[in-house]
């Protein structure tokens, strides 16, 4: 660990059993199959680009259940100090270091998060052995992403939603980890980011490529989990500026009146992408008729663990957040 300003990995998600004694329970919910049936790992997850029950699509949505079973059980066991659960953490997160190869394709690893959280959460108490191992595997997870966005074509998803994706998972693994240089490119690439993708009025560039909002929340959610990751090292990117103004303060303020229902919205009408035709005519939820605002009640939670004037339209959206983001207190 570093002795500066960055955090320590206590703090990563510091709570204590009063803060979180109404979340236990829906996290046990979730992890109780750890506790049933060893983790599935599998070396390769796909779902990116598919429709149901194509080709490895139910595979991988039923594998990446392991992922918030390992993520549930570290947060009960920071709570409670149950080693039951950390022993069902530990598992979880040694199979599938051991089994899983980084596909570097950002929609179908964006749900390792889960993963990475659960390292943070746990590494101080894990064997040292085992730590560097996983420590290994996502410093070269970390820099594998800093080369495929080195080495970019100009396609458009260098600058959409799967860029946020990238640099979220790249700034998580960087403050897990404790990597100085990789967190200075982190936040060097959400900088540029912030110029590409959001205008200076707030409105993303995946709105006017998709013509949905369910792609801007889409794309502000790994931008703010980016952010509150850079919080833990002590830096505030909340107010950060592309070279047109673009902030995640302007992209939230921007989001905000159709969260709230003050402005409505048909989603995918003018959409540039195939695919999401595809999914509409497959009938998959969210891809045809008008916006749901309650889909933004994550992003907008998450939110106010950079700017607590969020928590009014929070909890109009949804009245608690997400169990993660309850028991990490933001």
């Amino acid at each position: 660990m570093f002795v500066s300003h960055f955090s320590n990995a206590e703090n990563w998600c510091n709570v204590s059993p009063s803060q979180a004694r109404q979340y236990i329970s829906d996290a046990t919910a979730f992890a109780k199959q750890g506790l049933a049936q060893d983790p599935h790992p599998v070396p390769y997850l796909h779902t990116q680009g598919l429709l149901p029950h194509q080709g490895i699509r139910d595979l991988s949505i039923a594998a990446e259940k392991d992922l918030h079973v390992m993520r549930n059980a570290a947060l009960i066991w920071r709570a409670t100090g149950d080693k039951k659960w950390l022993k069902v953490a530990h598992q979880y997160l040694m199979a599938w270091v051991k089994e899983y190869k980084p596909s570097y394709d950002p929609i179908d690893e964006t749900g390792f998060e889960s993963l990475i959280d659960s390292y943070a959460i746990t590494k101080n108490a894990m064997p040292a052995e085992d730590r560097k191992m996983v420590e290994s595997f996502l410093k070269k997870w970390g820099d594998g992403y800093i080369s495929s966005i080195q080495h970019a074509d100009n396609k458009k998803t260098w600058i959409n939603n799967w860029q946020s994706h990238r640099i979220k998972i790249i700034t998580m693994i960087a403050v897990a980890i404790d990597d100085k240089d990789l967190f200075d490119k982190s936040r060097y690439l959400f900088t540029n980011q912030l110029s590409k993708n959001i205008m200076g009025t707030g409105e993303p560039i995946d709105f006017i490529q998709r013509d949905a909002l369910h792609y801007v929340v889409y794309d502000i959610e790994p931008l703010v989990q980016a952010a509150l990751a850079a919080k833990r090292f002590g830096e505030n990117w909340y107010l950060i500026k592309g070279d047109n103004g673009g902030s995640v303060k302007k992209a939230l303020l921007w989001l905000a009146p159709y969260a709230a229902g003050e402005k409505r919205h048909k989603e995918f009408v003018h959409s540039h992408a195939h695919f999401d035709q595809a999914r509409a005519q497959a009938g998959i939820k969210g891809f045809k008729g008008m916006f749901n605002r309650r889909t933004a009640a994550k992003l907008y939670w998450m939110a106010t663990g950079l700017d607590n004037s969020w928590r009014t339209l929070a909890k109009n959206l949804s009245g608690k957040p997400p169990v993660n983001v309850s028991m990490c207190g933001l």
